[in-house]
């Protein structure tokens, strides 16, 4: 379907600046689009689905080749980017509501489109897919303790009902994608072209649905908002390469290192946030999935320029990313 292929390939290259319209418009006609948190989570869960399709078991084959560098990634994004949240947070005196909303993001997994920026900087795509994977799975359990640990004592946060929802909109949908991937693969393969675009527009609806919510506290704090994720972002790409270095791993880790744990699942923080709390803490995650598909593709852009060496570069070949979703 090479039309498809080019019209994903238009979308992804424009995300950002399609989710910054659809936000402008969210403000100009907000009583339009706030209604429309009430299908969050299903677009969620759609684009979760989306994931596990890409997925195939040879993309789970690194734990077993390089379990240290799996592990490490994940333990990294998992303590790392919540504790920046808090940190962030307190420093700037952000209400409770938006403390919340900058936790929530911290505490969630990696977003899939690391996986294209990997790619695109030359970076070890097949540990990437990993990370995403694994970090995933994982937020069941982890998202919820997170967030009931560095937000308990701002306001009430009900952990079991948050592993109830990430399991309903984050874990089924990505395993009965993987189920449905490995059970009619030739079936599946013909419509991976389009999950770009399903993700794309999914992503376009909770930012344009969370910003019309939550329009009277952007007109107030809006500014100090986008601070707090421009800070939150950036701080998260750089400790990322850092421990990746202070760990020796080699630049291509390195490099996925950064990704994985300075761009998260936007998605699924505002998709909590609303579902848990108020539209106003899930701002946080709705300027997140906008920015960090701007810095992740600034810092995909120059590190493609800046060669690896052939000694270092991944052995693996690298997983289909071109359908990674958008979140």
């Amino acid at each position: 379907m090479p039309r498809i292929r080019l019209i994903s390939s238009f979308v992804g290259r424009w995300f950002a600046v399609i989710v910054l319209a659809a936000g402008g418009l969210a403000l100009a006609v907000p009583s339009a689009l706030s209604g429309l948190t009430v299908a969050i989570p299903w677009l969620l869960a759609v684009i979760m689905l989306g994931m596990g399709m890409t997925l195939r078991p040879v993309d789970f084959a690194i734990v077993a080749k390089r379990p240290w560098a799996l592990i490490l990634g994940v333990a990294t994004q998992y303590i790392v980017m919540p504790l920046l949240a808090l940190l962030i947070a307190i420093t700037l005196d952000l209400s409770p509501m938006l403390t919340a909303g900058m936790i929530l993001v911290g505490a969630a997994p990696g977003g899939t489109a690391s996986n294209v920026m990997v790619y695109l900087s030359k970076g070890d795509t097949a540990l990437s897919v990993a990370m995403t994977s694994v970090s995933t799975l994982l937020a069941p359990l982890l998202t919820p303790m997170l967030v009931l640990l560095l937000a308990g004592e701002f306001l009430p946060v009900d952990a079991g009902a948050l592993f109830v929802s990430i399991v309903q909109i984050v874990l089924v949908p990505v395993l009965l994608g993987l189920f449905l991937r490995m059970a009619f693969p030739r079936f599946i393969e013909r419509f991976l072209d389009v999950l770009p675009l399903v993700s794309v527009a999914g992503i376009t609806v909770v930012v344009a649905a969370v910003i019309a919510a939550s329009s009277s506290t952007i007109m107030s704090i809006g500014v100090l908002v986008v601070v707090a994720v421009v800070l939150h972002n950036s701080l998260g790409l750089a400790m990322g390469y850092l421990i990746g270095r202070i760990f020796r791993l080699p630049t291509a880790g390195r490099r996925a290192l950064s990704f994985e744990v300075g761009m998260q699942n936007s998605g699924l923080a505002a998709s909590l946030a609303v579902a848990h709390f108020n539209p106003v803490a899930a701002l946080p995650a709705a300027i997140f999935s906008v920015w960090h598909n701007i810095s992740g593709s600034l810092l995909a852009s120059y590190w493609a320029r800046k060669e690896i060496p052939v000694s270092e570069r991944p052995a693996e070949p690298a997983p289909a990313v071109a359908t990674a979703s958008a979140v």
